[in-house]
């Protein structure tokens, strides 16, 4: 939006033509974080007010940790926050005629949607569970396909005109098309090595990358802290590779495929990097506000979207490793509780108690402490995905 006035207002003539600056891309993202931040910081305390006036308190499970049940009542649903800080600021800052920043955008939005109904049965309906499974997965799995759908052309041409012709000639052909390299599966630490996917091949992959990251970020927010700073470390390391990608010379020169358009995601990541922070400020031990699903689902949506744009999704989960343990835990417990059972009639536990937060806390951990040992961990596990850049 202020990139349009800035460009509007050049054209009246020479004595605005300081504001070319805002033309840098750069300049916009760090702007982006800092309105976003700016934002989260001043508009927290009304939101936290607002929340607990409405009496929207979290529900803590009676299975859950003992030592967790003095959080009961703590606002939830604080995602709001940061939903609004990074559509405000992405729509101030970006280019808006971008595509890949809108359809990141309408992800996350329509994540945090899903989220948004599960805290408000949570709450107002005082059920912990929330929206049941198999609905939250419907509406997660329409979003992801027709997600998928879109970016699996839109990778491929450079603009929503292409995309549609692409499309349709992708139905005439009998559903049987063959994609350019950079829209294949690209292996990190290898050069220009791209595994074809093919149209189906992508869907399946990119639907998997945005409903299984989503979910993964919201089975880690279980602890004070514990999901946003990762969050913010993995969406600022891909903005950087967004950058990279969207750049035809340093794409060149680090062997990335070029995506024109793609640079543009930097606002965005940005723009969720100062939210996240402004949101920690209110959500770290002892938490004034809980992200709820609003927040969880949406920026595991986000950086599931924003992965896959910039083709680095098997990068995503190395840096997003926390994220993957914490899924692969729930999965393992789960699935090893109904195998004994079912073979021992008794079931069975892998861990003391999943997700894999809770397992170390059971073991003697403080809540801060595996908060601030997982942070290292991602912090460690983004300075690897980075060194892909290079280490080719």
């Amino acid at each position: 939006m202020l990139l349009s006035l800035t460009q509007w207002l050049q054209s009246l003539g020479p004595e605005f033509g300081f504001l070319r600056v805002f033309q840098y891309l750069t300049l916009r993202a760090v702007l982006s974080a800092m309105t976003a931040l700016l934002i989260g910081l001043i508009a927290g305390p009304a939101v936290i007010r607002n929340l607990s006036r409405l009496k929207i308190g979290q529900p803590i499970r009676g299975y859950g940790m003992e030592t967790h049940f003095s959080k009961s009542g703590t606002p939830t649903m604080g995602g709001v926050l940061i939903l609004i800080c990074i559509a405000v600021s992405t729509l101030l800052w970006m280019d808006l005629s971008n595509r890949f920043v809108w359809i990141v955008l309408l992800v996350t939005l329509g994540f945090g949607a899903i989220g948004w109904v599960d805290d408000w049965r949570k709450v107002v309906h005082k059920n912990p569970e929330g929206m049941r499974s198999r609905e939250k997965y419907l509406w997660q799995s329409v979003i992801g396909l027709v997600a998928a759908l879109y970016l699996v052309f839109s990778i491929s041409e450079n603009s929503n005109l292409r995309v549609l012709e692409l499309f349709l000639t992708w139905v005439r052909s009998g559903f049987d098309l063959s994609l350019p390299p950079k829209a294949g599966l690209l292996l990190p630490f290898f050069k220009e090595i791209s595994y074809p996917l093919g149209v189906l091949g992508f869907v399946v992959l990119t639907y998997l990358v945005i409903v299984g990251s989503s979910n993964a970020v919201n089975l880690t927010d279980g602890l004070d802290g514990l999901a946003i700073m990762p969050v913010v470390m993995v969406g600022s390391a891909l903005g950087v590779f967004a950058y990279v990608t969207g750049s035809a010379v340093f794409s060149k020169y680090l062997l990335f495929p070029h995506i024109p358009g793609s640079g543009e995601l930097l606002i965005f990541c940005s723009a969720m990097a100062g939210a996240g922070l402004a949101f920690l400020w209110y959500n770290t031990h002892p938490a004034q506000v809980f992200m709820g699903d609003v927040g969880a689902l949406a920026l595991g949506g986000a950086l599931g979207t924003i992965a896959v744009i910039v083709r680095q999704e098997i990068v995503l989960a190395i840096m997003g490793g926390i994220f993957v343990v914490e899924a692969i835990s729930v999965m393992a417990q789960v699935g090893y509780f109904k195998y004994t059972k079912r073979r021992y009639g008794e079931g069975r536990r892998l861990l003391k108690m999943a997700p894999l937060h809770h397992h170390f806390e059971k073991t003697g951990w403080k809540e801060s402490q595996v908060v601030v040992r997982f942070w290292i961990i991602t912090m460690l596990l983004c300075l690897v995905g980075l060194s892909t850049l290079k280490l080719r």
